[in-house]
């Protein structure tokens, strides 16, 4: 009888690849993936801790799917498990417990348990992952983008984040590796690649290479089949001349950047240590807007930190006016257990509530900008989703980050179109015409 596999993922990119490269494990031993509402043998969820609410979603949905199927093996392995294993083993209806390492083993260690077998459950401490797992993609849910791990663990220890707690220090992927699973995913038809890590910039600094990631660049500029590459993100303090000059220079590098700013305070952003000044963010942001023209800048701001007043918020939203962000995640804060700013005097929930509905005001404007200045313009688009769900028209980004509805037949989907872009539909959404 073919047994039948359930995955849920929480949280970043890093984790969906890893699910998909886990996926095709199971697959390979003949399992049936099936949606994790139905009724399977094993549920294995990868768990996201960034947040006390992440972390309870985890065990909810743990639970939620024991109650469907009592019989089943429920695995929780990931983030969660790596920096609370004692939190997640006195869950009841958890049977098997992994860390953010050896996921190539969960098949191995589900068999082991299923066939009535003692596994060794023990969850390694942060400190002790040295080596970059090896997890590979054979097949994509998605053969438009296509996520490509390239790093994992940070060192930074940010004063906010349980991420070093959850994912160990940094550790790269070898670049043929990288450079392998790219030619066969352009091979399989995906059109852009998505470079993406725990902490991508990082990429080859455990070894003393502050210029990995713009030599594994380079190398990828030679892949005649690959039309996009994107970056996940990436702090502005390590990003050398060298990448600036690759995004600038050759079309296949897409001209937006994802620079997580956190505060425009100074204040803040020393209690958060973070690694720059507002004065070295303005810098970076300047020089790249020198040499790559059209340059979108996404960004994340955490809001509401312990420590902030009415001054540094204020800091804050002048500082993101002025730079001109394409787009601001807001991020209300949340103390996470486990992290030094959790012990830190938090502010009250209402006025961090106020704070993040004032500043997600302000990124609707900025969005509205940005869409403004190319309005009019003729750009490609990459159609990703059949049809959207709300507007039923085709939906699809360009190469800096403008999200583009446009009417046409769902051959297009998989296909860079050419668009001239028409007007504005909401904040987050141009609406475009095909170019015949």
């Amino acid at each position: 009888m073919i047994k039948k596999a359930a995955f849920y993922t929480l949280g970043c990119k890093v984790n969906q690849y890893e699910t998909e490269a886990v996926i095709d494990i199971f697959l390979d031993s003949g399992y049936q993936i099936v949606d994790f509402s139905e009724e399977a043998d094993v549920y294995i969820v990868n768990s996201c801790t960034v947040t006390n609410e992440a972390a309870r979603k985890t065990r909810q949905i743990a639970r939620r799917a024991k109650r469907r199927s009592p019989g089943s093996l429920v695995a929780i392995v990931g983030c969660y498990t790596q920096a609370f294993p004692d939190e997640v083993s006195e869950i009841e209806e958890i049977d098997l417990v992994m860390g953010s390492n050896n996921k190539a083993k969960i098949l191995d260690k589900t068999e082991e348990m299923l066939a009535g077998r003692d596994v060794d459950t023990k969850v390694k401490e942060y400190k002790q992952l040295r080596d970059y797992e090896d997890l590979n993609l054979k097949r994509l849910s998605n053969t438009t983008r296509a996520n490509v791990k390239i790093e994992d663990g940070c060192n930074q220890f940010c004063s906010y984040c349980i991420i070093p707690y959850a994912r160990g220090p940094v550790r790269s992927r070898k670049k043929e590796d990288i450079v392998a699973e790219v030619k066969k995913l352009t091979e399989q038809g995906v059109k852009e690649i998505i470079l993406t890590g725990t902490h991508l910039g990082a990429y080859g600094s455990e070894k003393g290479n502050s210029q990995a990631l713009t030599e594994l660049m380079q190398i990828l500029t030679e892949i005649d089949e690959l039309q996009r590459v994107r970056l996940s993100s990436i702090e502005g303090t390590e990003i050398d001349s060298g990448m600036m000059d690759l995004i600038s220079k050759e079309d296949i590098f897409c001209p937006h950047l994802h620079l997580p700013l956190q505060s425009g305070s100074d204040k803040i952003l020393k209690a958060m240590k973070r690694p720059y000044s507002v004065k070295e963010f303005k810098e970076t942001v300047a020089e790249l807007r020198k040499r790559i023209p059209n340059l979108a800048i996404t960004t994340d701001v955490i809001v509401g930190f312990p420590g902030e007043t009415e001054t540094t918020f204020k800091e804050t939203l002048d500082l993101v006016k002025e730079i001109g962000f394409a787009k601001v995640h807001v991020f209300p804060y949340s103390a996470r257990e486990g992290t030094p700013a959790a012990e830190m005097e938090q502010l009250n929930g209402n006025l961090v509530t106020e704070y993040s509905k004032e500043l997600r005001v302000v990124n609707e404007a900025l969005m509205l900008d940005y869409q403004k200045k190319f309005l009019g313009e003729k750009k490609e688009v990459l159609i990703e989703e059949v049809r959207d769900h709300q507007t039923n028209l085709l939906t699809g980004y360009t190469d800096n980050y403008l999200k583009v509805l446009v009417d046409g037949p769902d051959k297009l989907k998989n296909e860079l179109v050419e668009v001239k872009l028409a007007e504005t539909f909401d904040s987050y959404h141009i609406l475009g015409k095909i170019i015949d």
